[in-house]
Order: structure tokens, then sequence, then C-alpha cells
């Protein structure tokens, strides 16, 4: 089983990091932690130079903070994808975020901001890892304007059937479903439309626990993949083959 999503480089892990990540070692066969910034597309890099050959780097500008950040921090972000181009498995998480962001100027920012991303994406051919919440159909528009991106995740898919059912039309398009999935009933009915081939599993960690005491950890993923088993009335073992070897195409690991 694979982690796609995570942020284990975040200050939540700076007491017990390496017990976490050894416990992920012990049921997964890799982890992708995904950047959020400059700074912290740095130590992402770092980390997964630490756990070479299990936990793997994506470099991102997370949305929600995007359209308050200056362009300099935007160029920098750029130039660091590709410089890392060959280090980092695809970049993300970049996108858009409608729940959070209301303001329609904010909004027209955001939307510029990923465009940038996605034309990086393209040019050099990296996987595109999006967060792009409460505009699924906007960004799946957006992207299918382009031909060179090699694969196209759409981190913790919350978005339509409908949505869903374009975005499986295309072979390298993919949906991640996290955690939530143990008790989120929107996420366990929507999960039932979507084709094993078209699904990668995630834990979003520390977010997405199973409670809001909780801290999440990649380990979890295991829950998620027995739950999309039990919906999908599956063997286990086919959904994790099936769900890890389409982690293995997209992320090329």
């Amino acid at each position: 089983m694979i982690d796609t999503h995570c942020h284990i480089d975040f200050e939540e892990y700076d007491f017990d990091r390496q017990e976490v990540i050894k416990k992920a070692k012990d049921c997964l066969d890799a982890v992708i932690v995904s950047g959020i910034g400059y700074e912290s597309n740095k130590g992402v890099l770092e980390l997964s130079k630490e756990y070479e050959n299990f936990i793997y780097p994506s470099f991102g500008f997370h949305p929600v903070s995007s359209q308050n950040s200056p362009q300099e921090e935007l160029i920098n972000t750029h130039e660091q994808i590709i410089e890392n181009k060959n280090n980092i498995l695809a970049i993300g998480e970049v996108g858009m975020d409608y729940f959070y962001v209301k303001d329609k100027a904010q909004r027209e920012k955001q939307k510029e901001i990923f465009q940038t991303f996605i034309e990086l994406s393209d040019e050099y051919e990296i996987p595109l890892l999006m967060h792009v919440r409460d505009c699924e159909k906007k960004a799946l528009n957006m992207v299918l304007e382009y031909d060179n991106i090699p694969y196209v995740v759409f981190h913790c898919y919350s978005g339509s059937k409908k949505t869903a059912k374009r975005i499986m039309e295309k072979d390298n398009y993919y949906m991640s479903f996290s955690t939530m999935l143990c008790y989120s009933n929107a996420h366990q009915e929507l999960i039932k439309n979507i084709e094993l081939e078209h699904i990668l599993t995630e834990t979003d960690s520390p977010y997405l626990a199973m409670t809001k005491e909780e801290r999440n950890e990649p380990a979890n993923v295991v829950n998620a993949v027995k739950k999309i088993a039990e919906i999908k009335n599956e063997d286990l073992q086919t959904v994790d083959d099936i769900t890890t070897s389409n982690a293995r195409k997209v992320f090329g690991i």
C-alpha cells in the first residue's frame, strides 16, 4: 500500500517522526510527502533524502495561502520545481480552494497561480497533484486544455458523481481517497461509483484522522484500503494490488 499524500514534515511530528515513519514502513511500500510552499518543499526534499526509497517528495504551493503570497515566493517556487524536476514525483499540492476562500478576487488570484503550475506540469511533463476543493469541475476544465501532463490526481476527491464520470474518461486521471472514507457517508457513497482503476489512497496526515482529537499518520492508509474493499465488496488483496499499481504508475515508483 502507498500513502500518496501526507505532510509528515509538519511540526506535529517533530517529537516522534522516526517512530511514525517506522510504523509506516511496517505496513506500506512508500509514502509521498507533499510540499505546500517554498520552505516546505525544501524540508520535504531533505526528508526524502533521509529516508531514500521509502519517502518521496512532491513540490507544491498551497492554494489557501497562495493568494496572499508575494510574487517573489511564487517565482522562487517555480525555479525550485524546475531545478528539482528529476528529484520530485509530482507538482503539488497546488490548486484552488473555494471552501475556505469565498472572495471573488482572491479566487481569481488562486486560479491565475494554479494556471502557472498547470503550465509547468505540461511543459516539463511532471504529474500534477491537485488540491481543488468545491471547484473540481472548474479544475477539470482547466487541465483538459493541456495535452502533455502525464498524470492528473484529484487529491482527496470530494466532487460530484458527474464530474467523477468525466474524470474517468481520461486514462491518466485519478481520484485519491483518504481515511475520511472510514467515517464520511458522502465519500462512501461517492466511491461506489468510481472504478478501482482510477483510485489512489492517501491519509493527508496529520489531517483527516478518525476523530478530531487524533493526529493522522501514513500507516492509517490501511484503514482506507480496507474500507474501499468493504464498500465495493471486493477482496482486500485485489483492492490493495490495483490501488498500489495505480500509484506506482502515476508516480513512477
